[in-house]
């Protein structure tokens, strides 16, 4: 993940918010293992825990699993209290040192990859969380946190208009392909608990709601990639459909600060991440982005195909997620509303650009010198 001034401003925030709850203190001379590390969320950790280093000397040892070694900046490599671990999650984990908290947020996130590799996605939730967990196991960790999702409840039973931690689940259709995303994830949250319940592991599951900011693709499939590639590209905005369904938004950094919360100060094994306050329809959405960049002059058109079944995004839209537990419990409160968020997430796009601008014309200096 690139790593923008937006990105530094979200690490400070959260190491502040985290350091007045006297979190990150037990953080101190232990080991994390981070899967997923070059995604979204466990780039966020990464960089999280370098900057504690930094600035509080932390001695915190990082141990990151990833697939593609590209995906990880050079300054994280050189690291010296950095460990990169090269493998696909489904495969065992072997790590000879201590490991006292693993961070498991290796997964796809792209509808795209779910609906054309469903098998590799719902292996990388059984498998690889079944790997996870052994590992916590072996090292006798002194906490475990699988990052879930909104999709384990699938779609709200009539009249329905959230899902609490202990309330009644949706449907899920285990015939759908697609689904083997959900289906994944909810075995994976049945061996967390099975694992807390026959072995005493402290296992904590968050489930997310629509969780979006920098280190997010634009090119993955959903509804928020799409709008923002539209601004990106100085595009219209194409909505595929009436823009009726209601979600709600979580910003990343407010996501990372309550998940550091689950993992170090929390009692219970699961709790709900979104935010209610950023409640609002796709039509909604799409008019907002417009709005924050309304220099271009883009303008939202309706493009709804005849034929859009399978197109790869879940087979439920209703019912958005009561974050009363974690608010209550642990005194979570998100920062950052709709608009600032994604205005953020914009000027992060917009650096991460102008860099890759500028690296180009840098190679066509030395091409033609």
């Amino acid at each position: 993940m690139f790593y923008s001034k937006i990105v530094d401003e979200d690490i400070e925030k959260i190491i502040d918010e985290c350091t007045s709850k006297l979190l990150l203190e037990k953080l101190k001379d232990k080991t994390v293992l981070i899967t997923g590390a070059s995604g979204m969320i466990g780039s966020y950790f990464l960089y999280t825990l370098l900057k504690l280093n930094k600035l509080y000397n932390s001695n915190i040892h990082i141990k990151i699993l990833i697939k593609n070694e590209r995906k990880i900046d050079s300054k994280v490599k050189e690291n010296p209290l950095v460990d990169i671990i090269i493998q696909d999650v489904t495969n065992e984990i072997k790590i000879d040192e201590k490991v006292d908290y693993i961070i498991h947020a290796a997964s796809p996130a792209s509808p795209k990859i779910m609906k054309e590799y469903p098998v590799e996605t719902n292996f990388a939730n059984t498998i690889g969380t079944a790997n996870a967990l052994k590992l916590a196991l072996e090292k006798k960790a002194l906490g475990f946190l699988f990052i879930s999702s909104r999709e384990i409840y699938g779609e709200p039973n009539l009249g329905q208009e959230e899902f609490t931690e202990k309330g009644i689940l949706g449907q899920v259709n285990p015939l759908i392909p697609r689904n083997g995303y959900a289906e994944g994830k909810k075995a994976a949250e049945n061996m967390c608990a099975s694992f807390k319940e026959e072995y005493g592991l402290n296992t904590k599951i968050v489930r997310l709601a629509h969780t979006y900011g920098p280190g997010m693709s634009i090119y993955d499939g959903r509804v928020q990639a799409d709008f923002l590639n539209n601004i990106m590209h100085n595009e219209n905005i194409l909505l595929k459909s009436d823009g009726s369904s209601v979600r709600t938004y979580t910003y990343i950094a407010d996501a990372i600060t309550a998940m550091f919360l689950v993992l170090l100060n929390s009692r219970d094994i699961v709790y709900n991440i979104g935010d209610e306050n950023s409640k609002t329809t796709i039509k909604e959405l799409a008019e907002t982005l417009v709005n924050i960049k309304k220099e271009k002059n883009l303008k939202l058109i309706f493009d709804i195909p005849n034929d859009s079944i399978n197109k790869g995004c879940a087979s439920f839209k209703n019912g958005i997620l009561s974050t009363k537990k974690i608010r209550s419990e642990l005194g979570w409160n998100p920062k950052y509303g709709i608009e600032e968020g994604f205005r953020r997430t914009i000027k992060h796009l917009e650096e991460e650009l102008s860099i890759q601008v500028e690296k180009n014309y840098d190679k066509n200096i030395e091409k033609y010198n």
